[in-house]
Formats: structure tokens, sequence, C-alpha cells
């Protein structure tokens, strides 16, 4: 049910209503009169239908009637059956009126101002001004509903469009989101017991489903921050149901339920279940000594990027790769788009990765990487963009070369998103007379610990990856100087040491006073790039922090610095920031399409 404000140019409050129990008015005889009172029992209400007794009712109507689901008063009607007909707990007043005589009745337009004076929901057909709520085109499944509305503008266009987003989606949706939903609750009672749901709370914030991911979904917990690290199980669970693809949510099943709880339980154990193991005991191997030489036919591990989300960017090899491999282990912000390309029968691992258990869950599947390739196996590890642009690909060459494997291991190259965000937002991160260097950096050192801000140099792009949940303290750093805590005992690194909200304390260089960056340097958050819900906030260092705090989270995401970005996208002045939602695509179809149209003429 849409909710609207009487403005014709303001879009509707959609609203999940919760009916049970409601008495729904309605007013008429014909078979819109008889769908009204379907759709109210659907929704657990108790229609009461107004028309005369003479009226020729559809057969579905009476039939409803004579079920005594629908209460049929044989008589017009009257301004007082909105005062008398409705629940006694409510003072008889009805929940909602629903009109079915078009508004050119003058009937209908006396039932919606008087229901307007009292502030009854009222809903006349095929009058938007006349409604203070519409239906919505929906689709169900469970507990999952899809609504869509034109808000009275599309005719039929609502209900083609709900059917085409149904038939997107996976079957068993619905019995997804109940057994995610029982988990949840599940976790939810644990963490109570222990005293920790306020943690819990603060980690996933407890809201409901029409509020988006904040700008703390990704919020790095560091390693004192004891509270937080407590809240590891619920932590997974947002991950999974934000990064997993719907196909592979719809497949979840009770076993799975049980293996994310074992798996996570409130202290940190190795990863002994079979179940996250892709192949089970098969795929373990058998590793040989504790030298790591194994005993058994070798295999292969293939290091590929994925690029930045849009399943044609993949180059040919990494295509290969994923069609051929035995077993695949995707990091999590690895794309829906790419992981359909993935063959039903090949094992899928998704890293069970978010905010404070990165390491954990790379050792996992370092592990199982390592059994997979002991086994004979070729293991694909899918990693978004490119595997050594702060993909963490040097780091596990390293640890198959120090077991011997190194000549087992290949790498092939994926198009970063610090490079193809940045274009895909329409900023050049090269521009003659604006910009003559790109510079990657990363927002977020080892273990959390906040890496040395780049200087401010007028013609230079700066590209940080891994910055958004620090965005406050990495502006903070770029742009003012703080003194240098004393060194801190016992620290791994004393000059990189960092407060319990992750800001820094270290932004003067060694070498003297750095150059800080202006406020008013224009800069981009780019969100989920080349994908269908890509999303671009332009705006500067001065605005940033507030930009993203409103307008919530949407990961994986980055951040652009320089004057570039204004080049090709002015702001009016006066505006704090500018969001554009949505990708264009990649806008090769026609061509491709004409090309291999000319390719076939000619054949």
């Amino acid at each position: 049910m849409a909710i609207s404000s009487s403005s014709s140019s303001s879009p509707s409050l959609l609203a999940a209503l919760n009916c049970a129990g409601n008495i729904h008015l309605v007013v008429g005889s014909n078979a819109l009169a008889s769908t009204r009172c379907t759709q109210s029992l659907n929704a657990g209400a108790r229609p009461v239908l107004l028309a005369p007794a003479s009226a020729d009712l559809p057969s579905t109507l009476r039939q409803h009637i004579d079920d005594g689901a629908v209460q049929w008063h044989k008589t017009d009607f009257d301004d007082a059956h909105l005062f008398t007909l409705g629940r006694e707990d409510v003072g008889r007043v009805v929940d909602a009126v629903f009109v079915t005589s078009g508004p050119k009745d003058e009937q209908s337009i006396h039932i919606s101002e008087l229901c307007r004076r009292n502030r009854i929901p009222v809903n006349v057909i095929d009058a938007p001004h006349l409604c203070t709520f519409t239906l919505l085109s929906t689709y169900s499944d469970g507990p999952l509903q899809v609504g869509v509305t034109t808000n009275g503008r599309g005719c039929k266009l609502a209900s083609r469009i709900r059917r085409d987003i149904a038939s997107s989606l996976p079957a068993d949706l619905g019995a997804a989101c109940d057994r995610l939903g029982a988990l949840r609750r599940r976790i939810q009672q644990h963490d109570e017991g222990q005293h920790h749901h306020a943690a819990s709370a603060s980690a996933l914030g407890e809201l409901d489903d029409s509020v988006d991911q904040t700008a703390q979904f990704n919020r790095l917990v560091l390693e004192h921050d004891a509270e937080e690290a407590k809240t590891r199980r619920m932590r997974w669970l947002a991950q999974v149901c934000e990064y997993w693809p719907l196909k592979r949510l719809a497949a979840i099943r009770d076993d799975d339920i049980e293996a994310v709880l074992a798996a996570y339980a409130r202290k940190p154990a190795p990863n002994t279940d079979d179940h996250d193991v892709p192949g089970g005991e098969d795929a373990s191997g058998d590793s040989g000594s504790g030298s790591g030489i194994p005993r058994r036919k070798v295999g292969k591990l293939i290091l590929a990027g994925s690029g930045p989300g849009h399943p044609d960017l993949l180059t040919q090899a990494t295509h290969k790769a994923i069609l051929t491999a035995d077993v695949i282990l995707a990091d999590k912000l690895v794309p829906s788009g790419v992981l359909d390309l993935i063959p039903r029968r090949t094992p899928v691992q998704i890293a069970r990765k978010f905010p404070g258990n990165a390491d954990r869950a790379q050792e996992e599947l370092l592990e199982m990487a390592l059994a997979g390739v002991s086994a004979g196996q070729t293991v694909l590890r899918l990693k978004q963009g490119d595997p050594f642009i702060y993909g963490r690909g040097g780091e596990e060459v390293d640890f198959f070369r120090a077991r011997g494997l190194g000549a087992r291991v290949s790498v092939l190259p994926g198009i970063t998103s610090a490079l193809s965000a940045p274009l895909f937002a329409a900023i050049p991160p090269t521009q003659r007379d604006v910009a003559d260097q790109v510079l990657i950096c990363t927002g977020t050192g080892k273990k959390g610990k906040p890496p040395t801000p780049p200087e401010y140099v007028a013609s230079r792009t700066v590209v940080f990856l891994m910055a958004l949940h620090r965005i406050a303290a990495l502006v903070e750093e770029l742009t003012t100087e703080v003194e240098r805590r004393p060194p801190t005992p016992g620290a791994e690194d004393p000059a990189a040491a960092a407060d319990h909200d992750g800001r820094s304390s270290t932004v003067v260089s060694p070498l003297g006073h750095r150059a800080l960056w202006p406020l008013s340097t224009p800069c981009a958050v780019i969100e989920r790039a080349s994908c269908p819900d890509q999303r671009v906030i332009r705006t500067t260092l001065a605005d940033v922090v507030a930009a993203v705090e409103a307008e919530g989270s949407r990961p994986p995401g980055l951040l652009v610095v320089g004057n570039a970005c204004d080049y090709l996208n002015k702001r009016d002045q006066g505006t704090r920031w500018v969001v554009q939602d949505g990708f264009d695509g990649l806008q090769v179809d026609d061509v491709l399409v004409g090309e291999a149209a000319a390719v076939l003429a000619k054949e």
C-alpha cells in the first residue's frame, strides 16, 4: 500500500501496512469491488461491502459473502457508515475506505473529502487526486513482497514492471528470507543472553527494511575494540545478505544456517567445518608433512582479477579460468554478475570477510586454496579489481612460495577500480592543464592503522581505496596538521597508532610539514562502479563527510580527490553535493551488433 501526499509532484511514501483485523469499507458492486475485497482478505483485514440489495455482484464476491469472509450491508453509502462499522477498539471508525465507482461520480468526490477531513485513508479508483493511498502491483513469495506503483500514471505499466522484476528473482528467495531471519533472531537471542545486544545493534544498525546501509556499514573494527568484536556473527550475516548473489542466498538451507552458527562461535576457532571447504573431505587433500610438501598430485592456483564489477570487463583469460576451474574461492566484493558466470557444477566459497575478521577470513581462504592445490585441483582465487592493487595477491603468492609451490601459481590481471571507476564517473584522472599525475592510496593500513597521508599537489589526482569507513579521519588527516602522539608502549608501530575511532594522530611527515589539502578541493565518492546500482556523490573535502553520512553506504566504494573531479562535472554554486544514481552501461551493444551484422553480410 502506498501512502501518498496530495501533491501530484511528490513521490509516494511506500509503506507495508499491518492490516490484520482491520475493517476495510468497500463501496461498490463491480468487479473491482470484488478485487478490493480479495486484496483486503489477503492482507488479513475484514472487508465490509456497501452495495444495494439489487446489485448484481460478481461470483467471486458472492462466494466470499457466502463463506462469511465479507460482510455485505445491503444499502447505499451513508456518512455514518465511516464511524459505525469499524472496530470497537478504535471507536467504530473504519480503518480504510475503497471507492470503486470512479472519479466522475459525485459520491466518490464526497466520500474522498469526508475521509480526508476525518483522516481516514481513502482510495478512489482511477483518481490519484482523490486518494490518500494507492495499492501497489505486488509480487509475493512468503515473507518477501515486491511492490511497484506509477502513482496512478502508468495504466498497466506497473504490473508489467512488477512481472519483469519478479521474473529476474531466483526461486525460493522468500524461503531464504525466512531462514536468514530465523538465523538473525537466534544470534540476537544468544547475544542478549551474553549482554551484547546493544553492541550487536550498534554493529548492524537495528533498522527496518526502508533504510539502506549506513555510512558505518563497513566500519573498521580495531583489535582493541572488544565490544564490537563480539558481534562477529551478526556482522558476517549482514555482509552475506549484502554481497552474496541472490541465487546463492535463495539456495541457502537449514544445514547452511547451522554451519554459520558453528563456524562463528563466540571465540574464533580454526576452520574445521567440512561444509565450508569446497568439495568437503575430498577437497581437503593431503598436504603431507608440516613442511607443506604434498604427497599426491599437485594442482595449480590462479589468482585473477574480476575487474570493477561489470562482467563484460573481465579479461578473456579470467573468463576462461572461471569456466575451467575445479574450485573457486571468491572475495566477498566480487559482484553477482561475475559470479553468475560460474558453471553450476563448480564449488564456490565466498570469503567470510567483514570488518574485524579480514585476517582470519584470509587465512581460511589460503588453507582452502592449499588443500585444493594439494589435492590436484585447479583453484581459482577470484578477486575484485586487480590482484596486485590492494588485493593481497602478493601475500598469496608468497604463501605458496614458502611452501615450495610458487611454480604452481599464476596471476591474471584485472581492471582496477582505482582507474576505471573515475572513468565511469566521467572523471579523467589525468587531464592537460588540470592533472598531470595520479596517485593510488589506501585509506586504511594494516590492522586499521592510518597510513601516511599524501601531500597536496594542485595537479595531482588521488584515488583512495578502502577509505570510506573512516572518511572523517581521512579528511582531517589531509586538511589539518595534528601533533604527533607520544609512542604507545608495546605498539607494533607507534608512529602509526590510532585512536579508538580510527582517527589518526600522525599526520605530520617525518621530513617536516607537508602541504595540506584545501577544504575546497573537489572530490567524488564512487560506489559499485559499473554495476547497475552505481552511485556517484560529487562534492568537496569540506562536505564529503556530511554527504556520506547523509546518503549512507553502498560498498564497495572509493574516494577520488583533485581538481580533475570538476573538469567534466561542474556543480552549481551553493550546492554542497550532487548524487547521481545508476549506470548507463558500457554503451557498446549497438556497435557490436552492427559489426556482427556486417560480418554476416560479407559471409
